[in-house]
């Protein structure tokens, strides 16, 4: 069956649409399946659909992957959110978690991508003849670390 309207007049996809809808394999799609992170629906000849919930869902998923959250966190969050709002408070911690290590890698990265803009103004230097030859970059960094 392709994009149909069920009896309650709700939008659904095949899982050929919703892997082309949310950007993800089928392959991806039946794995998230296996690991208890999505629950499509199923018709009466026990074919999967979706609905757009499902997508807003995913949406959500992939929010929370891209933050770096593992498989088993995201697996525990979907436990969590399943036994409802009596756990809103594990939840909310462990997205905190997330977000802390999140933050952390993000500064990580800058940091990592200032010293890289470093060495491209070096080599500028360097090319342009505004730094010395006999320069080296750690040299040339620590004109940045008296500046902190």
């Amino acid at each position: 069956m392709t994009t149909a309207m069920k009896s309650n007049l709700q939008k659904t996809f095949t899982i050929g649409e919703f892997a082309q809808l949310v950007g993800l394999s089928t392959y991806t799609l039946r794995f998230y399946e296996q690991e208890g992170l999505i629950i499509p629906k199923r018709d009466d000849a026990n074919r999967r659909y979706y609905t757009e919930q499902d997508v807003s869902w995913l949406g959500f998923l992939l929010h929370l992957k891209g933050t770096g959250m593992t498989m088993s966190e995201m697996k525990e969050y979907v436990t969590w959110r399943a036994e409802g709002d009596q756990t809103i408070a594990k939840r909310k911690q462990l997205l905190e978690k997330v977000r802390q290590r999140a933050n952390k890698q993000i500064s990580d990265l800058q940091h990592n991508l200032e010293i890289v803009n470093h060495k491209i103004d070096w080599y500028d230097g360097k090319l342009q003849c505004t730094i010395s030859d006999d320069e080296s970059f750690a040299q040339y960094l620590q004109k940045f670390k008296k500046e902190s």
